[in-house]
């Protein structure tokens, strides 16, 4: 396997990312489009998950393609972000038909960031006008770290952001994934800056700060946020064409990168959840790589969001950046 020429989950031909955040609320919104709608499905394995239209991604609804996926901050209200990114699709002529109408696909899921000391008091739900920003910003290379839905993001020890990575097959087929970290547990062992994901890097991506040590099976890890205020959210993609049911089996292996990246997960605390999505470039008779190419790009975009982290004024954690690194 070998990284994409971005890195990013646009690498996957005909997908865009588009961000959007403001500083003052501490909080955003990302999108992923598609040049046109694409399959997607989903796995929810967290204990408290927020989502939108997650339902019609079952393989027998009669939706059978979105036109974008969003991840959002803003806990319940962040929602609202699709509803932004619809009326934008609807705008450009997009969405599912319905006689004269045209009705936009934009299933979502969102993060707590409520609790993070940004401007909370608003008068009218920003979030909507945040996700036709993020729609109108949608472009191939885009920010990670403290960008979009990962702008106000934290974890249980670092900072956290918006990570993305990619990688192309043997066979050509390319996989790449976003997400948003704002997990209860840790993306490195202990107290040290060392990523759990380290066995997956490429090319110095997160740093190259080495191997984790050994996890003590009896070490009782202590919950450091409330129930509802943490999740990882995260969107898996590949070229390769995909059935409903052959992408929520890519979303669900997806999901051992959150394992692999994140100490403890899918916890009743979190809200942790994949989207898959396949644009259905390649006809490929064997997609048994699929998912664990999925899972090694969600472990490095995981990474890479709290290795991209900047300080900002007010940050109630450090970020990983910002901290000397040591021998450890």
């Amino acid at each position: 396997m070998k990284q994409g020429p971005l890195n990013l989950i646009t690498d996957v031909a005909g997908l865009r990312v588009g961000n959007a955040h403001d500083p003052a609320l501490r909080s955003g919104s990302t999108v992923l489009v598609g040049e046109r709608p694409f399959t997607a499905a989903v796995s929810v394995m967290g204990g408290a998950p927020g989502t939108r239209e997650t339902d019609l991604l079952a393989p027998d609804r009669l939706v059978q393609q979105v036109d974008a996926l969003v991840l959002s901050g803003g806990s319940a209200f962040g929602l609202d972000a699709c509803s932004g990114v619809a009326d934008g699709l609807r705008a450009m002529g997009r969405g599912f038909a319905v006689g004269d109408a045209r009705v936009p696909i934009v299933p979502g899921a969102i993060l707590f960031d409520l609790l993070n000391g940004g401007d909370k008091a608003w008068a009218k739900n920003p979030y909507h006008a945040l996700g036709n920003e993020a729609l109108k910003a949608a472009t191939a290379d885009f920010d990670l770290g403290t960008a979009g839905a990962g702008f106000g993001a934290m974890t249980g020890t670092w900072k956290g952001g918006l990570g993305s990575a990619s990688v192309v097959l043997k066979n050509g087929v390319t996989v790449g994934a976003l997400v948003a970290v704002n997990a209860l547990g840790s993306v490195t062992a202990g107290e040290s800056r060392r990523f759990w994901a380290a066995p997956w890097e490429i090319d110095a991506e997160f740093g190259s700060v080495g191997l984790p040590g050994v996890l003590v099976a009896e070490d009782e890890p202590t919950p450091t946020k409330r129930l509802g205020e943490a999740t990882t959210i995260a969107i898996v993609a590949t070229d390769a064409a995909l059935s409903q049911a052959q992408a929520q089996r890519m979303a669900v292996a997806a999901h051992d990168g959150i394992a692999r990246a994140i100490v403890p997960s899918h916890t009743q605390f979190d809200g942790d959840l994949v989207f898959a999505a396949s644009t259905g470039v390649h006809q490929i008779e064997d997609t048994f790589l699929l998912g664990h190419a999925a899972a090694c790009c969600l472990a490095r975009a995981i990474a890479r969001a709290v290795y991209e982290a900047r300080p900002m004024p007010g940050d109630l954690q450090a970020s990983w950046r910002d901290v000397l690194a040591t021998s450890d």
